[in-house]
């Protein structure tokens, strides 16, 4: 039996911690679910999927950039216009390599914009419509990254950082509503995006596990959120490291 009806947008459908949320939402919800990318191709290969998945759903797909800001809010006001949202996901980012961009400024330039200018923008075009509603869950997936900068990857971590602070502040704007605003701190996953870490043989997380943190956590309501959790005691430590300590160390 399905639950309640419920209208779901995903900012970068096409990553694959997204489509493993759409998969449980998909089997425990009667949804209408708006894929947002950047590839069109990709956006319709994650729709047909979705389709056999489940007949109890609407499906569409928009191709947008993801950098431009009228497009962007006319994004928003189009997907508002009949009803509201019950749940936005900004899934997007890249994972850039730190030395490249160390020597490459234009590389540099489109690892911030795409992971921490980006995000902010959609979150801003979509949460005064929420305000109005009175109602939703505003989701985004940061990185632990975010939490203390290193030198394998600070351009990254630089940008999740920007996400936590600006998260923060929004959360306080919305203290006092029913919108619910969530940060994901997700730790190294195994996704298309750390194909690298997996190469040098480091651990890493199930998508699978993730992806129910995630939707687990929206339907508890939830405000911080590292997945897998034991990572909050991971980055606590590496955070708290004096820095004639952590400046010797190789991270």
């Amino acid at each position: 039996m399905k639950k309640s009806f419920k209208k779901i947008v995903v900012i970068g459908a096409t990553s694959l911690i997204a489509q493993k949320c759409l998969n449980l939402w998909v089997e425990n919800y009667a949804v209408e679910v708006i894929l947002v990318g950047r590839n069109l191709a990709k956006l319709k290969k994650v729709a047909s999927k979705l389709r056999v998945r489940s007949k109890n759903i609407l499906v569409n797909t928009i191709q947008i950039d993801f950098l431009n800001t009228l497009k962007i809010q006319k994004l928003a006001n189009d997907l508002n216009k009949n009803s509201p949202i019950d749940i936005l996901l900004i899934a997007h980012g890249v994972l850039p390599n730190q030395i490249l961009c160390q020597s490459n400024l234009t590389l540099c330039k489109n690892a911030i914009e795409i992971n921490a200018i980006s995000p902010a923008l959609f979150a801003e075009a979509f949460v005064s419509f929420m305000e109005r509603s009175g109602k939703g869950c505003l989701a985004i997936l940061g990185s632990v990254a975010g939490d203390r900068g290193r030198r394998s990857n600070y351009i990254y971590g630089a940008s999740k950082g920007f996400i936590e602070r600006y998260i923060e502040g929004l959360q306080h704007r919305l203290a006092h509503t029913d919108i619910n605003v969530i940060l994901f701190k997700i730790a190294p996953t195994d996704t298309p995006m750390t194909r690298n870490h997996k190469n040098r043989g480091l651990s890493l997380a199930s998508v699978d596990k993730v992806a129910e943190s995630i939707v687990s956590a929206i339907s508890r309501r939830r405000s911080l959120i590292y997945v897998p959790s034991e990572w909050y005691f991971i980055m606590a430590i590496i955070k708290h490291l004096p820095k004639f300590i952590f400046n010797k160390m190789s991270i």
